[in-house]
């Protein structure tokens, strides 16, 4: 555990809590100081991960948010503020990502949207349902959590065109929301080993020789970033996009690898 404890008696909210970057950012903050709801459409699991938190000491709750649906995001919210005496740290962690159909043009209408809606609009459901909460902690924070997909291409359209809209909300909410003292960050991960990559252990070792610091990143190096960025430590960052990439965008290792090839290195 962390000796750190930036966020004591602080009320965090993340979304997508129930496993990979969102529980490992629950955990992390929990273990500093802070009182967490662990939302996600899945209950159970949700429940699980809060549990696993309370028996480090911590306090966490679970709590089913559907960041598609306006009602449930606002539930949410109203429970973190009526549980926790106050909101100050919103974590946008849900999202949708559907396998891209094999020609762009057979693209249906309902996956663009549906990705589109939970990964862009769900960031944007709930960050209106918590700014004016955040805005009366006096500390707020809201932290997102992008992709190296919004800035370079990796497939998957839809979900790599609302990471995308999420640099731009980053900024935009940040300019709309610094004057009331409430700081705006998005956190963009290269290849994390999540759930996601379940059953992929040979995949996965591939893409780390595409990283120059020889690995994928692990859940608990997305959560170290946004503790940074939710926390005191970060109280003149805002409107930023911090990527935690193992240097992935910064250096092109394929070029690199192809002229030492070339070189017979």
């Amino acid at each position: 555990m962390t000796e750190l404890r930036r966020f004591e008696a602080c009320g965090v909210l993340i979304t997508g809590a129930a496993r990979g970057i969102g529980a490992a950012t629950a955990r992390r903050l929990a273990e500093e100081g802070a009182q967490v709801l662990v939302t996600d459409v899945d209950l159970g699991e949700a429940e699980r991960t809060a549990a696993s938190i309370r028996e480090l000491g911590a306090r966490a709750e679970a709590f089913v948010c559907d960041v598609g649906e306006r009602a449930s995001v606002e539930a949410a919210v109203a429970h973190a503020v009526d549980t926790f005496g106050s909101l100050d740290v919103l974590v946008n962690n849900a999202y949708g990502c559907t396998p891209d159909a094999p020609l762009f043009e057979d693209e249906p209408d309902e996956v663009w949207a549906r990705d589109l809606d939970l990964t862009l609009t769900g960031a944007y459901r709930c960050s209106r349902a918590a700014l004016p909460h955040l805005v009366a902690s006096g500390r707020g924070a809201i932290v997102g959590i992008g992709s190296v997909n919004g800035l370079q291409d990796f497939g998957n359209h839809a979900y790599s065109a609302a990471k995308a809209g999420l640099v731009s909300l980053t900024r935009t909410l940040a300019g709309h929301a610094a004057p009331r003292g409430v700081r705006v960050n998005l956190v963009v991960p290269g290849t994390v080993r999540t759930t996601a990559w379940e059953g992929r252990d040979v995949d996965l070792e591939l893409v780390s020789e595409l990283y120059p610091l020889g690995r994928v990143g692990e859940p608990e190096d997305i959560a170290a970033a946004v503790a940074f960025l939710a926390s005191p430590d970060a109280a003149w960052i805002t409107g930023t996009t911090l990527c935690v990439d193992g240097g992935l965008l910064a250096v092109n290792t394929g070029f690199r690898q192809a002229v030492r090839r070339r070189d017979g290195a």
